[in-house]
């Protein structure tokens, strides 16, 4: 399904990453790149919304690098993050949708889950 992350980024790589180090993120990012479009490409269901899922997707994986357990977890933990940024416009407009109908008729209709 998914291509192991470690085939990608070494152990190295991986732990400086996480400590921080410029090089070592901007590389981790670099390799990383092809495989988040390719999951964004199976995921998303507007072809618009791929290469902004991309960006958000790398950017989560600067931001929070050090918050994946080991590079095993890596792959799958990049692989929720791009379901859930494509996912995003649908439960946005779920939430939407909720918000009308709760105003709408108020105490009537029971909160959607």
């Amino acid at each position: 399904m998914f291509r192991s992350a470690s085939t990608l980024v070494d152990e190295q790589t991986f732990r400086l990453a996480q400590a921080g180090d410029p090089t070592a993120i901007q590389t981790l990012l670099i390799r990383l790149q092809p495989d988040v479009r390719r999951y964004a490409r199976k995921q998303c269901r507007s072809s618009s919304a791929i290469e902004e899922v991309v960006q958000e997707a790398l950017l989560v994986v600067y931001r929070r690098i050090g918050q994946v357990r080991d590079l095993v977890s890596l792959s799958g933990w990049i692989a929720k993050v791009v379901l859930r940024l494509c996912m995003l416009p649908a439960l946005m407009l779920m939430r939407g949708i909720e918000h009308l109908i709760a105003r709408k008729y108020g105490a009537i209709c029971p909160r959607i889950h």
